[in-house]
């Protein structure tokens, strides 16, 4: 059952140096707070899982949290690119990056893959495609039944996802609505996982058709974080603040710009902060 508890307590017993950690969200519902609490307990030589890095991959990359990025899609979106994750794959500053790069549908089913608990992906994909000349983990299998040529990549198999969501009850039970990507995925597909909520409720009321409920067995720890999500949109809650896409841009360019943001928003700030963001942006 899920145990409620506060952030820095939640990524301390469950973020471990070494982890595989994906933090999901597809532009909605992006687990910023969490990711800020991981920067400030100094987690060290993870393997970042996402489909879309962009913002929160660049501060924990700028910030030498990552070894590794396996990923489907790389930028500041509507913007351009990521200074940090460049500067650390060109340059390695502050510590060098190693890449796993797939298409969206690769890891998408290598989503899938990982919660149902198999050890790969099969889909018809990569057909004329030059990635798996430099990502040996692309693979061509023989269908048995039909002889159809398929592409495999392994599963996803995460020590810790960390996912936002709008409510939880009291009873562990979490629910997304909106536009969601792979959240569900990323939680059944890990060992341990953490999910930052807006509010804590006694009960789930109606809600729209595409709600996503994951039961409280398989949550590890619940924590409320208002505002959780900011920069990116909680719907129902507050908007996207489009602005500070924008902003990220020039912050990021410089390596002491950069630092100097995180000293003051990060390092000397908590999750507090995130809800009157969230006033902001709403």
């Amino acid at each position: 059952m899920a145990e409620v508890l506060d952030l820095a307590a939640a990524v301390e017993a469950n973020v471990r140096d070494g982890d595989v950690v994906a933090m999901e969200g597809f532009t909605h519902l992006i687990p910023f707070a969490a990711a800020h609490e991981v920067i400030r307990q100094k987690k060290k030589h993870l393997t970042l899982v996402r489909m879309t890095p962009d913002l929160i991959y660049d501060q924990l990359i700028g910030m030498g949290a990552a070894d590794k990025l396996v990923f489907s899609w790389v930028g500041n979106p509507g913007v351009g690119s990521l200074h940090r994750f460049r500067d650390a794959y060109e340059n390695a500053w502050p510590t060098p990056l190693a890449l796993e790069e797939h298409s969206h549908a690769a890891l998408a089913n290598a989503y899938d893959a990982g919660a149902a608990g198999l050890p790969f992906a099969v889909f018809r994909g990569y057909r004329g495609a030059e990635l798996a000349e430099i990502n040996p983990n692309i693979k061509e299998i023989t269908c048995p039944f039909t002889g159809e040529k398929l592409a495999a990549v392994p599963a996803i198999k995460l020590d810790v996802a960390i996912v936002h969501a709008q409510k939880a009850d009291r009873q562990g039970n979490v629910m997304f609505e909106g536009i969601v990507g792979v959240q569900k995925q990323a939680v059944l597909s890990a060992k341990r996982s953490i999910v930052t909520v807006e509010e804590i409720i006694d009960e789930f009321g109606p809600h729209s058709p595409n709600a996503v409920i994951l039961p409280d067995w398989t949550v590890g720890a619940i924590v409320k974080v208002r505002g959780g999500a900011h920069p990116s949109y909680a719907h129902g809650y507050y908007e996207r603040d489009n602005a500070f896409y924008k902003a990220w841009d020039p912050i990021s360019r410089d390596r002491d710009s950069f630092r100097a943001w995180i000293d003051e928003h990060v390092m000397r700030k908590g999750p507090d902060v995130f809800a009157a963001h969230a006033m902001r942006a709403a």
